[in-house]
């Protein structure tokens, strides 16, 4: 067999004639940016986050950072981050002028350990960012416990969970603001790059979207600095549409993701990342770990199975993070993590026959080795 890490094709089939006929809407509008489509997405998006308002932009990136400029973050201003997370956290932080404050994450979920936040928080400390990693929650009860504690604003990198929840309550709720991706392969994905903004806060609302618009709220008009971060008519129209078939899709990645821990948990030393009775995962990725990892990526890709590693280096390690002074063995669980880390092919229209083989394919390698 061959099998690829994700594939598009079932989600096609469910609604590549619908996405055809909204962008056709979108084309013979000759309105693409700023228009019905945007702000229809944006209401229905809101409802099925179960918050008062949405916004699009142009990336996940950038719905981090524009979350970030509403809060007023800024340069001298530190912020909570994990330590295993996507650069782009980090990133999102550093373009403000403030600085990311890495926190360890726990062995057993990948997200931040909230029991670690407090000893890193200073009076400088204005933000604590947690990451929905792979699709599982974090602990937002504890989290936003801490945040109140010291007066933090809390935002949520929900990039990787959409559809998600803790304790009944969608991801992407639970912060001041919070900030998601619609890369092409997300859970929600567009067909090109754009990003998604929620809060329950209208002062936090309105100053989005002036930031997304050149700082406009009225053409040539300018109230503040902003930026060109607006989602475009067409992504809005195709998201509208994928939106309908979200949670279809989401309890697909359920299914095999269920599969997955029934049948490869103790397998060799692989571990696997636990859920908690409290959340629902989306199962955006589905990881384990070995210390032989790199040998059996090597293996699997051999017998036609392709898998990735999310995260092979630390953020905090990067060559790009240099300044901030960190040195190996700074974060233990992180970098664990990110030596041993493998991700498996998960995606709706993953037949049970490839799933067979994947989980046979990683028997005969912890057999053989």
């Amino acid at each position: 067999m061959n099998i690829p890490f994700f594939s598009f094709d079932k989600m096609q089939l469910n609604c590549k004639d619908e996405i055809k006929e909204e962008v056709g809407k979108v084309i013979d509008s000759n309105w693409y940016v700023l228009g019905k489509r945007l702000f229809e997405f944006e209401k229905v998006f809101a409802k099925y986050s179960q918050t008062t308002y949405a916004l699009g932009v142009g990336n996940g990136m950038d719905a981090l950072l524009l979350s970030l400029l509403a809060l007023g973050i800024g340069k001298g201003d530190e912020v909570i981050v994990p330590a295993h997370t996507f650069i782009a956290t980090f990133m999102a932080v550093t373009q403000t002028g403030a600085i990311p404050v890495p926190v360890d994450v726990a062995s057993e979920t990948a997200n931040i350990n909230p029991n670690l936040i407090e000893k890193s928080i200073s009076k400088n400390t204005k933000a604590i960012i947690p990451v929905h990693l792979y699709g599982a929650s974090c602990n937002m009860e504890e989290i936003l416990t801490v945040a109140k504690k010291y007066n933090l604003k809390v935002i949520e990198d929900n990039a990787q969970a959409v559809g998600g929840t803790f304790k009944g309550k969608k991801t992407g709720s639970f912060g001041d603001v919070n900030a998601t991706s619609f890369y092409p392969i997300k859970n929600l994905g567009a067909l090109g790059d754009a990003g998604g903004i929620t809060t329950n806060n209208l002062d936090i609302y309105q100053k989005i979207q002036k930031i997304r618009n050149y700082g406009s709220s009225e053409k040539y008009v300018h109230d503040r600095v902003g930026v060109n971060s607006r989602m475009d008519e067409i992504q809005a129209a195709v998201l509208s549409v994928k939106l309908k078939y979200l949670d279809e899709w989401n309890r697909d990645r359920e299914k095999i993701a269920e599969i997955y821990w029934e049948n490869l948990n103790l397998i060799g030393d692989l571990k696997l990342f636990a859920s908690n009775k409290y959340q629902f995962s989306v199962n955006h990725i589905f990881a384990i770990r070995s210390k032989k990892r790199d040998e059996l990526q090597t293996f699997l890709q051999k017998n036609g199975i392709e898998t990735l590693i999310h995260y092979p280096i630390p953020p905090h390690l990067q060559k790009a993070y240099f300044e901030l002074g960190y040195k190996k063995g700074n974060f233990p669980i992180a970098e664990e993590i990110a030596k041993t880390v493998l991700s498996l092919p998960i995606y709706p229209g993953l037949k049970s026959s490839e799933q067979d083989y994947i989980i046979k394919t990683i028997r005969n390698f912890f057999e053989k080795s």
